[in-house]
């Protein structure tokens, strides 16, 4: 069983510019995915808002029975989140590697447009051997 089910990317007005699913079970259709996507934009735009300590940063770990959401917002306001099984731990360290990943194969692609889905192979490619790096590190553990 996959420790991570789905990656997505969620740009700094909450339009989804990247998903990856990691696991059969479960997936949902592209409408959905948007869904999801600025589902989360918003809860974490309220959290930051709403937070009783100054300097929040928003949800960084959502815990379910079935899943946990761990969250990594870069300094731009770009989100990068994953799902994963309960209780998956070193997430934080995956997504701060998929963020350089993002920022050396995407950010630096003349070809690339701000804000718009990412269509990247080169970021594909090495995004899909840290993920399976990770996982072979999950079952040493």
């Amino acid at each position: 069983m996959a420790a991570i089910y789905s990656l997505y990317i969620i740009n700094k007005s909450g339009g989804l510019i990247f998903c990856k699913d990691y696991g059969s079970a479960g997936r949902m259709d592209t409408n959905d995915t948007l869904r999801l996507a600025s589902l989360w934009h918003s809860m974490h735009a309220i959290s930051q808002q709403l937070s009783p300590v100054s300097g929040c940063a928003g949800i960084e770990l959502l815990e379910a029975d079935t899943f946990d959401l761990h969250c990594f917002q870069s300094l731009t306001g770009t989100k990068f989140f994953v799902v994963c099984e309960p209780g998956t731990q070193h997430m934080e360290h995956l997504l701060k590697h998929i963020y350089e990943l993002y920022t050396d194969y995407v950010l630096k692609n003349p070809f690339y447009e701000m804000e718009m889905p990412i269509r990247c192979e080169l970021f594909e490619i090495n995004l899909s051997q840290a993920v399976q790096k990770d996982r072979v590190a999950l079952l040493g553990r």
